[in-house]
């Protein structure tokens, strides 16, 4: 059976973004490799679990790939952080400096708060019901 592993997430420094997902979201680095071409070959997971999809976090090489960070998804939210501890993770996170775009929400199918990432993407840190 096939799954996604990785989504690409264009950035304008690997360290800078490197920091934020690690430090202040809490994921783990699995993966930072030079390349030739002098990128490099980043990877970062939430949570403890080797398993689940990955953030590729790469580099823009052109402007046209420069244009697109921060809004890889027209504004939308685009990228969904599931927890179990919603409560305590919104709390770390802004202690942490991340910015929230709202105040929580307790809706049908969970918590829910939309932030933004340090270049402006859209995320929901998300509690699902039951």
């Amino acid at each position: 059976m096939a799954h996604i592993a990785l989504v690409t997430l264009v950035v304008d420094d690997y360290d800078d973004a490197l920091r934020f997902y690690t430090e202040a979201l809490g994921f783990r680095l699995v993966e930072d490799e030079a390349r030739p071409d002098g990128s490099r070959w980043v990877v970062v997971r939430p949570g403890e679990r080797q398993a689940g999809v990955g953030l590729l976090l790469a580099r823009a090489k052109d402007d046209a790939q420069r244009a697109r960070v921060g809004d890889q998804t027209g504004g939308r939210v685009g990228f969904f952080l599931h927890t179990d501890d919603f409560a305590g993770d919104h709390a770390r996170m802004r202690a942490a400096g991340v910015t929230f775009l709202e105040e929580p929400r307790h809706e049908p199918y969970g918590s829910v708060a939309v932030f933004q990432d340090l270049y402006g993407n859209r995320w929901d840190l998300l509690q699902p019901a039951g």
